[in-house]
C-alpha cells in the first residue's frame, strides 16, 4: 500500500496536485513567468484559482503565450476578440488591465532590466519562509505584498491589490507558505 502524499489544505482537489507539487512555491526568476502569474491572478479576482487553472491553456492561446511586448500592443480588435473568447474570463476590465500591465511591466523592465530583478527587491532577494502549521494560519497580505502592490498602482498596473499580489509572491516561490507538514515544505525551505 503506498503512504498518502502529505499536500497543503488548499490541493486537495487532484486537479490541482500538480500545480501544487511542480510550480507553487518555486522561486521564479523567468519574466514571462511573472507576466503570466499576474495576468492569471488579476484575471482570478472574485472567482477561484481552480477556475482559473482550469483555462490556463485557453489563456497562454488568448494572451499570445504570455508575451508581454506582444500582449502591450493589443487594440481595440483584440479585445472585442478576447470579450467573446468562451475559454478565458470574459470581463473587459480584466482584459484591458493585462494589455495596460503589459505597458507597465515592459517599463519596469526597461528601468531595472528586468522584472524579476524588482519583484525579489521587495523581499531581499531570498523566499520568505513561513511556516504554517495550516491554512488557517495564512494571512491574505504580508507588509511585502502592501509594499510592491502601492508600487505597482504607483506605476499604472491594474487589479494588483495586497491579497492578488500576496497570491502572486506564494505562486512565484517569493514566499514559501506551504504548510510545514507538506511535503513540499522542506526542499522549498532548503531551497532558500
Amino acid at each position: 500500500m503506498a503512504k498518502e502524499i502529505k499536500r497543503c489544505e488548499w490541493a486537495k482537489d487532484p486537479l490541482m496536485h500538480d500545480y501544487h507539487d511542480r510550480e507553487w512555491g518555486v522561486p521564479v526568476h523567468d519574466d514571462m513567468v511573472h507576466f503570466e502569474f499576474l495576468i492569471l491572478e488579476g484575471a482570478q479576482a472574485g472567482l477561484s484559482w481552480s477556475t482559473i487553472y482550469k483555462k490556463r491553456e485557453n489563456y497562454r492561446k488568448a494572451f499570445k503565450g504570455f508575451d508581454p511586448v506582444k500582449v502591450s500592443k493589443f487594440g481595440k480588435r483584440d479585445i472585442e476578440r478576447l470579450l467573446k473568447d468562451a475559454g478565458i474570463v470574459r470581463n473587459r476590465l480584466k482584459i484591458e488591465s493585462a494589455v495596460s500591465n503589459a505597458k507597465a511591466f515592459l517599463e519596469v523592465q526597461k528601468e531595472f532590466g528586468s522584472f524579476d530583478k524588482y519583484i525579489w527587491g521587495f523581499v531581499g532577494g531570498k523566499p520568505i519562509v513561513n511556516s504554517p502549521k495550516s491554512m488557517k494560519e495564512i494571512k491574505p497580505t504580508s507588509a511585502e505584498s502592501d509594499a510592491l502592490s502601492k508600487d505597482l498602482k504607483k506605476r499604472g498596473f491594474r487589479f494588483v491589490g495586497s491579497t492578488i499580489i500576496y497570491a502572486h509572491l506564494q505562486a512565484a516561490g517569493l514566499v514559501n507558505d506551504h504548510e510545514v507538514g507538506c511535503f513540499r515544505y522542506k526542499p522549498l525551505k532548503k531551497a532558500r
